[in-house]
C-alpha cells in the first residue's frame, strides 16, 4: 500500500510512517523528560530530574541582565539577527572562562549553541555517517544517545580500566560497517554515574584516541559542580598541553550554562578548533542561525556579575543535599544494595541485585511509597542492566531525602523479598568512592 491508502469511497489518507526517514526508528523518547512530569506531584517525592534547584537561580542578576539589554544603546541588536557563532562579548567572557581551566584559545574557537544538547546533535551530524561508531561511557548520558541516535550510530564499550587494545575497537567497528569516530566523555561527576575519570585514564583516553586516529567529544555539564578533592584538567587541556595548540588537538569541549546559572535561557559553548566550528557554524546556520541574542546578552552580563558567587552558592547547597543523601543510603538500604559516592555533580548510581529490575521498582515505588527515581537501562546503548537506578540530590532539601530514601529502601525490601535469593544477603550495603 502506498502513501495514499483507501479509507472509504472518495477518501484518502496520508500514511505518514511511509514517509518517515529509517532513522527514526532509532529515536526514543525520553524516560527523564516524562518522568519530569512527576515534580508537579506534590506527594512525589522525587530524584528523577537531574535538573537544578530553581530557589538557586541568579533571578536578580538575570533581570537586571534583561533590563540592561533592552534599555541600553545596544537594545536594538538584542532583538535583531544576529552572528550564528555567537555574542562575541559572551564568547570572549568564555575565552577567559577556559583560559581558567588551562585551555588556551580565541573568541573564533567558541561557538554559542541551545544548550550543550544542540552541540551534541550537531556533533553527532558532523561526525557520523551510518554505521559508524562512537565509543562511550557503559552506562553513558542518556540525551547523547538520543542525539547520536538520529544519525544512526553503533556504539562500543568504554569504561575504566578496560584494557582493550586500539586495534579490537577499529575492528569491532569495521565489522559494523563504518569505523570510530570520536570518544564520547563526561570526565567529572558524569551522568548518571556521577563518575570522575582520574588523571591517568583522562591519557589513556587521549592515547586511544590517538591510535584510532578519531575525535574526542567532552561533555563539561558539570564540571564546576566540585564538592571535594582536587580539580583535575580537563582532557582539552591535556590535549592541549601535548599537542602544543588548540588547532592541532583532536578535543571537541562542550560547556553549558544551565548547571550553573540557569538551564530555561538554553545557552550553551562548544570550544574546538576552528575547523571544526568553522563547519558548526554553517550547520547552526541552516537550523536555527543563532542562538537567541538576548539571552546571550543577560548571560553574558550575570555571567560576568555574579558567576565566581553563584559557583559557591549552589556547590555549597548541592554538597550538602549529596552528603545527606549518603548518609540516608547507608542508613536505609538493605545489604546486596551498592552505590557511588561522586566528588560532585548531581547524581547517585545504585547497584541493585540482578533480581530487581529498576522499571518495576519504580511502577512499585510510586504506587506506594510516593517515590521517583529514573530506571537504569535507559542509559545503556544496548539497553542493557535492568537492575541499577539513578537517584538525583539537586531538588531536594535534607528532610525529604531522608524521608524519601527511607521509603526508596522499603520498596527494594519488599522487592528483593519478593525474589528471595539468598545470594544477595551475603554483601553489606556501600558506597563507592569515584
Amino acid at each position: 500500500m502506498g502513501p495514499l491508502s483507501s479509507l472509504a469511497a472518495g477518501e484518502t489518507r496520508l500514511d505518514w510512517d511511509s514517509l518517515f526517514a529509517g532513522r527514526i526508528a532509532r529515536m526514543k523518547a525520553s524516560e527523564i523528560r516524562e518522568l519530569l512530569k512527576l515534580l508537579d506531584r506534590p506527594e512525589v517525592i522525587s530524584f528523577a530530574g537531574g535538573i537544578p534547584d530553581p530557589a538557586l537561580f541568579p533571578d536578580a542578576a538575570f533581570r537586571d541582565g534583561l533590563q540592561a539589554a533592552l534599555s541600553g544603546a545596544d537594545r536594538g541588536q538584542a532583538l535583531q539577527y544576529s552572528l550564528s557563532e555567537g555574542y562575541r562579548p559572551l564568547r570572549e567572557w568564555i575565552v577567559g572562562r577556559m583560559a581558567s581551566l588551562g585551555i588556551v584559545c580565541d573568541v573564533d574557537n567558541i561557538m554559542i549553541t541551545s544548550g550543550s544538547q544542540q552541540a551534541l546533535d550537531y556533533l553527532g551530524k558532523l561526525l557520523l555517517s551510518p554505521g559508524d561508531t562512537a565509543l562511550t561511557g557503559w552506562p553513558t548520558y542518556l540525551g547523547a544517545l538520543q542525539a547520536f541516535n538520529a544519525y544512526e550510530a553503533n556504539y562500543d564499550r568504554l569504561v575504566p580500566g578496560d584494557n582493550r587494545s586500539a586495534s579490537a575497537f577499529r575492528d569491532a567497528a569495521e565489522a559494523k560497517g563504518g569505523r570510530a569516530k570520536f570518544i564520547y566523555v563526561s570526565a567529572d561527576f558524569a551522568n548518571p554515574s556521577g563518575e570522575t575519570l582520574d588523571l591517568s585514564e583522562r591519557q589513556r583516553i587521549l592515547a586511544l584516541a590517538d591510535a584510532l586516529d578519531c575525535a574526542v567529544i567532552e561533555d563539561a555539564a558539570y564540571q564546576s559542580l566540585r564538592y571535594e578533592g582536587e580539580e583535575i584538567a580537563p582532557l582539552l587541556a591535556l590535549d592541549i598541553a601535548r599537542c602544543g595548540s588548540i588547532e592541532k588537538a583532536r578535543t571537541i569541549y562542550c560547556g553549558s550554562f544551565s548547571k550553573t546559572l540557569a538551564p530555561g535561557l538554553r545557552v550553551g559553548w562548544v570550544c574546538a578548533p576552528k575547523a571544526v566550528i568553522g563547519r558548526l557554524v554553517l550547520m547552526k546556520q541552516a537550523s536555527d542561525l543563532h542562538s537567541a541574542t538576548l539571552n546571550q546578552m543577560a548571560v553574558d552580563h550575570v555571567a560576568r556579575t555574579v558567576f565566581d558567587a553563584q559557583i559557591s552558592r549552589i556547590v555549597a547547597t548541592y554538597g550538602a543535599r549529596r552528603d545527606a543523601m549518603l548518609k540516608a543510603l547507608s542508613a536505609h538500604m538493605p545489604q546486596g544494595v551498592h552505590w557511588t559516592r561522586p566528588a560532585g555533580g548531581m547524581f547517585i548510581w545504585l547497584t541493585l541485585p540482578e533480581a530487581i529490575d529498576g522499571a518495576e521498582l519504580l511502577a512499585q515505588s510510586l504506587q506506594r511509597e510516593q517515590v521517583a527515581f529514573v530506571p537504569g537501562r535507559a542509559f545503556y546503548p544496548d539497553a542493557g542492566r535492568g537492575n541499577a537506578i539513578r537517584l538525583s540530590f539537586s531538588c531536594a532539601d535534607e528532610g525529604p531525602i531522608a524521608e524519601g530514601i527511607a521509603r526508596l529502601g522499603r520498596s527494594i525490601r519488599r522487592a528483593m523479598d519478593a525474589a528471595t535469593p539468598a545470594a544477595w544477603k551475603t554483601s553489606e550495603p556501600c558506597a563507592r568512592s569515584l
